[in-house]
């Protein structure tokens, strides 16, 4: 059982949470969370998003307070709102005419600092769906007369595995399964 504790800015499953509505995991709360409810997994609020828009500036983990977290909670934690938006991602999606300009996400170097302090999961659901996107506007602005949905959604499903790759390595699983 997955539980999610504190509140990330941005857009999942049609709820939109506001900068002013997001609040993060406060360490000692987690710890008592985690004692009361039994629960296997803790999603918490660190800094992330969910989202391809994070806000302006660098989008952040505050790594002191994952630490404090993994210090009180025994269990594996969970970083939802993690995607990364890679550049080469954006770059194509912009020239079939996306407007994913403002998109940005969680630099590469903070997921790979969380990961040894008690990050076990990591969600990139953005990441995927900007992958998936990308193949089929490729398909369908490329070749207007297509109509086969699967040669419109089989790009994407190259570019998802594109993806699948990158964090994997990203996140130093290949080989370990």
């Amino acid at each position: 059982m997955e539980a999610e504790l504190g509140r990330l800015q941005g857009i999942e499953d049609n709820v939109q949470v506001s900068e002013a509505e997001a609040f993060l995991t406060d360490p000692e709360e987690a710890e008592r969370f985690v004692a009361e409810t039994g629960i296997d997994y803790l999603a918490i609020a660190i800094g992330t998003s969910h989202g391809a828009y994070k806000g302006k500036g660098r989008p952040y983990i505050d790594h002191r307070r994952l630490q404090e977290i993994a210090r009180r909670v025994s269990l594996p934690l969970v970083l939802h709102g993690a995607s990364g938006v890679p550049a080469w991602l954006k770059e194509k999606l912009l020239a079939t005419g996306a407007e994913v300009k403002e998109a940005t996400g969680i630099h590469d170097e903070d997921i790979q600092k969380a990961i040894p302090n008690g990050i076990a999961k990591i969600n990139i659901d953005t990441d995927l769906r900007l992958a998936m996107t990308l193949g089929i506007r490729e398909v369908v602005v490329g070749n207007p007369r297509e109509f086969d949905p699967r040669k419109i959604i089989g790009k994407g499903r190259d570019y998802l595995k594109q993806v699948i790759r990158e964090k994997f390595q990203l996140m130093r699983t290949v080989g370990r399964a």
